[in-house]
């Protein structure tokens, strides 16, 4: 259910945990094509697609949908008075009622995401917090990264080190719900990771990113990615008083019970492990 949830944009945890009836119409919409992607029906009909919801939820909602629903292998007619959605979607065919044209795919291409990525520091953070899943307090010594699609902010990570400039740690990967499904994480992600790996960073080293995640979808995506090798898997932190002993401090982390799986960013690393 999680993935299917994650595959079609509705990944964000705390919207999982709300009932159906005080979701907005665009995570109802969403959670209705996740009920039907795990139903996985061989053929199906869908009225009224996308018209209830923003248009910019409906364009990414439909690219999302169009991803996962193909790798069920069943057909779905979906019926619309929307054009906005037809590139996004990417249909096998389309037949236009109000002209009685008859198209195929071959003669449309899905529109490019450019994604601008800037390098900032917790300013923008108020903006993208309400959407992460943790209430936590700003990383010490962080650079925050966000990335923009026609000057709209629609991705955030938050970039520190480990002691003695070992690697780097990643944190705070938040994708607006309007963008999720639309590959913008992940590709995010990679980029700033990449950058690191170069040595494109305020300490001016090639750095590995360590990155954690307790997202079911992300961390199947990452796992899918030449560029990532998983490092971790743990189905709960260990406890605050263990972790401050060892590392003799007053407080400590983890003491949830939080699953969660590392991975390590080796582009171009001879040793994934």
């Amino acid at each position: 259910m999680t993935a299917a949830l994650a595959a079609v944009g509705l990944g964000s945890v705390p919207a999982w945990l709300r009932p159906f009836h005080v979701l907005s119409n665009g995570e109802k919409f969403r959670a209705e094509l996740a009920r039907i992607i795990c139903e996985q029906p061989s053929e199906v009909v869908i009225d009224e697609f996308t018209s209830v919801v923003d248009r910019q939820i409906a364009r990414i909602g439909a690219l999302a949908f169009g991803k996962a629903w193909r790798r069920t292998g069943g057909r779905a007619v979906l019926l619309s008075c929307h054009y906005d959605i037809i590139d996004w979607l990417d249909p096998d065919w389309i037949y236009d009622m109000a002209t009685g044209a008859f198209t195929g795919r071959y003669l449309r291409r899905r529109p490019k995401i450019q994604l601008e990525i800037r390098e900032t520091n917790w300013r923008w953070w108020p903006h993208f917090e309400p959407h992460h899943y943790l209430k936590l307090p700003h990383m010490i010594a962080a650079t925050c990264y966000v990335g923009f699609v026609e000057g709209e902010p629609v991705a955030h990570v938050a970039f520190s080190t480990r002691p003695g400039l070992a690697e780097a740690r990643a944190c705070r990967l938040v994708v607006m719900p309007e963008w999720q499904g639309a590959g913008v994480g992940v590709r995010f992600l990679n980029a700033v990771c990449a950058e690191w790996r170069r040595g494109n960073n305020r300490y001016g080293k090639p750095l590995l990113t360590l990155f954690h995640t307790s997202h079911p979808g992300l961390a199947a995506a990452l796992r899918r990615d030449s560029n990532w090798a998983q490092v971790s898997a743990v189905l709960y932190g260990p406890g605050k008083q263990k972790s401050a002993l060892g590392r003799g401090m007053k407080t400590g982390y983890g003491g949830h019970l939080r699953a969660i799986q590392g991975f390590r960013y080796v582009e171009g690393a001879e040793d994934a492990s």
